[in-house]
């Protein structure tokens, strides 16, 4: 055989096992066998983590297959690196993979698993973790423990709220909500409602400045006009009163973290060009609606922690 073979592609070969010869590879770090027929009993060789090759072995991809559990022979390959296993038949994830101590990248997207052991946390160097396209409802509050977490992929879940352990996550750069109900009712709710007669009218006496004196005026509409907010876009200088955008927005937070703060803008146009020229000019517009963001924070944090 080829006992200097270091990477071996077998994949879409319509392998149904993977024989005993890998066992004789001591030096193979990398294993492709996507989109194959893997996943009945015997579909691995025996003794695959006590073989050499259960040290040598970085990263191991199994996509595509026919997988009901993860395999225990896996949970031996104890330098394992990479470990893909998406697009199976995967229903749930055993506490054991916590075995896998080296493990940085886990792929397990487009599977039937409901739930995330919170074992998972006990993986020190796990940076990528993809769960996307599954049925899991919720995320235990031990994945904070993750501090290496860079990417954490959860679209297309059934996820209704995060734990608020989440924020622990100093590392994390890319967090996948999309598809989900907490993000689709989040969504929903941001709908604009065009302004009614009255606040035109306010938004004009305002941003035009019309003299007006209270005793020119009914009280409710002198009130009325007292109660307008600024639109934080710095080229926009327009009011609102009731109708707004909602818009989020994240923001730097002792330089540490990025919060996602609720935004609140006058108008749709304000939310396309205007607003990405006014990031070159965060200090202004975070000034101008620095009460603002504090209130829509306590919003974000209900609707996004529950």
């Amino acid at each position: 055989w080829f006992p200097a073979l270091e990477v071996l592609d077998v994949s879409g070969t319509g392998l149904a096992e993977l024989g005993a010869e890998l066992l004789a590879l001591p030096r193979l770090h990398t294993l492709l066998a996507k989109n194959n027929r893997l996943g009945g009993p015997g579909s691995l060789p025996k003794g695959l983590g006590q073989a050499p090759l259960g040290r040598s072995l970085r990263v191991l991809n199994l996509s595509g297959n026919r997988f009901a559990e993860l395999p225990p022979a896996l949970l031996g390959l104890r330098g394992l690196q990479s470990l893909s296993l998406g697009g199976n038949r995967l229903h749930g994830i055993p506490p054991d993979i916590q075995e896998l101590r080296s493990l940085e990248f886990l792929y397990l997207g487009g599977n039937f698993i409901t739930s995330i052991p919170p074992e998972l946390a006990n993986l020190p160097s796990l940076s990528y973790l993809v769960l996307c396209d599954n049925k899991i409802q919720s995320i235990p509050p031990q994945l904070a423990q993750l501090h290496s977490l860079r990417s954490l992929s959860l679209h297309n879940n059934l996820l209704t709220y995060l734990p608020r352990e989440i924020l622990n996550l100093v590392h994390l750069e890319e967090l996948s909500l999309r598809g989900n109900p907490l993000v689709v009712r989040f969504v929903r709710d941001l709908t604009y409602n065009p302004p009614s007669l009255q606040e035109l009218a306010g938004r004009t006496v305002k941003t035009r400045n019309v003299p007006y004196a209270p005793s020119d005026l009914p009280e409710n509409l002198v009130r009325y006009l007292s109660l307008a907010s600024n639109c934080p876009n710095p080229k926009c200088g327009g009011v609102y009163f009731d109708s707004c955008v909602r818009q989020i927005k994240f923001v730097d937070f002792c330089g540490k973290y990025r919060l996602p703060l609720m935004h609140y803008l006058c108008s749709p146009e304000c939310s396309s060009p205007c607003s990405s020229a006014s990031q070159s000019s965060t200090s202004q517009s975070e000034s101008d609606s620095e009460d603002e963001a504090s209130v829509a924070a306590r919003r974000m944090q209900k609707v996004l922690l529950g």
